[in-house]
């Protein structure tokens, strides 16, 4: 049996790839519709789509965070409260 936690990472690492590989296939579409329209081709459509998977990929990146923090307290860690330690100490 998995745990809630990892199965929410995964489910939001396979959220990522099929917005990263949507945003590759829209752009391909775009590009057969350039070839097949020719100079009549109008962006519009594909710019919508792109600005709604815009949106999508900005809620994966916020509810990602959320989680972050979630696992973080439930870990009696807060969050922000973690230091790299690359920041010259």
């Amino acid at each position: 049996m998995t745990r809630p936690d990892a199965e929410a990472r995964r489910a939001l690492a396979r959220l990522t790839r099929a917005l990263e590989k949507a945003g590759r296939e829209l752009d391909a579409f775009e590009g057969a519709l350039r070839q097949v329209e020719g100079p009549g081709f109008s962006p519009t459509g594909c710019a919508d789509a792109r600005g709604h998977l815009g949106e999508l990929v900005v809620f994966v990146e916020d509810e990602g965070e959320r989680l972050r923090d979630l696992l973080l307290r439930a870990g009696g860690i807060e969050p922000g409260g973690l230091r790299s330690g690359s920041d010259g100490d």
